[in-house]
């Protein structure tokens, strides 16, 4: 570097440090603010506590808020429980391929057990539903424990079939649905109703339980019910 360049840095320097001085001196708040940023970048971090968020607590199932129900519970045709997959614009799940499909991007959920409800152990269907199909079922499960008392629940006997599945079940079973069947859209399953609490035997008053619950969500619009006696279950599909 030059000396003459030299020379202008430094007394650039020196005049810029005595007309800081000065501005602090006849400025104190000035001071002030150069001490905070000072303080703020080497002073070390004091701790800063996060505020509480609030407990977002459970909403319980009000009993009382069931519709009235007495007698046999209305039975919904066939017709409507496809017509429910339909208005959702679902298409047939054809093979274990596809289905396979539809659980890899979430189209299809597992279920197992929840509050009211055990999923058993499947062997002509798969434990999976739709999204929409699993949050109602979260709900007439609550709804029924709710009814029966903490710690009842009913069992859930089926789920989804492929339409491979429904037509071998068919040739094994002649009370099975011919042609389409609701279950290989995703948004069907089956309750029974001689099997609650893990024991499989007649319970009326939790058969007379479980009805007032689907009656309830039969009325409020949110699914359609076949009683299957040869099954001895309630074919639920979820609008």
């Amino acid at each position: 570097m030059k000396s003459s360049t030299l020379l202008f840095v430094t007394t650039f320097l020196i005049l810029f440090t005595l007309g800081l001085l000065a501005l602090l001196h006849f400025q104190p708040e000035i001071k002030n603010e150069f001490i905070s940023i000072y303080e703020g970048l080497f002073s070390p971090q004091k701790e800063v506590k996060l505020s509480t968020l609030p407990v977002v607590t459970e909403k319980e199932f009000d009993p009382n808020e069931l519709v009235s129900f007495s007698g046999r519970l209305k039975k919904d045709t066939y017709e409507e429980h496809l017509t429910a997959a339909e208005l959702k614009d679902l298409r047939l799940i054809q093979d274990e391929y596809q289905l396979y499909q539809k659980i890899h991007d979430s189209t299809l959920v597992d279920v197992s057990q929840g509050r009211g409800y055990r999923v058993d152990s499947l062997t002509h269907s798969f434990p999976f539903i739709t999204p929409d199909s699993k949050a109602v079922l979260e709900e007439l499960g609550k709804a029924y424990e709710a009814l029966a008392g903490e710690g009842n629940f009913f069992t859930v006997s089926s789920a989804t079939r492929t339409e491979s599945q429904q037509k071998a079940l068919k040739r094994r079973n002649r009370n099975a649905t011919d042609g389409n069947s609701s279950h290989s859209y995703g948004i069907s399953f089956d309750i029974s109703y001689i099997r609650f609490n893990g024991i499989r035997e007649w319970d009326g008053k939790a058969q007379q339980n479980l009805e007032k619950v689907l009656n309830h969500f039969q009325q409020t619009g949110k699914i359609y019910v076949i009683k299957e006696r040869r099954q001895s279950c309630y074919h639920v599909t979820v609008r």
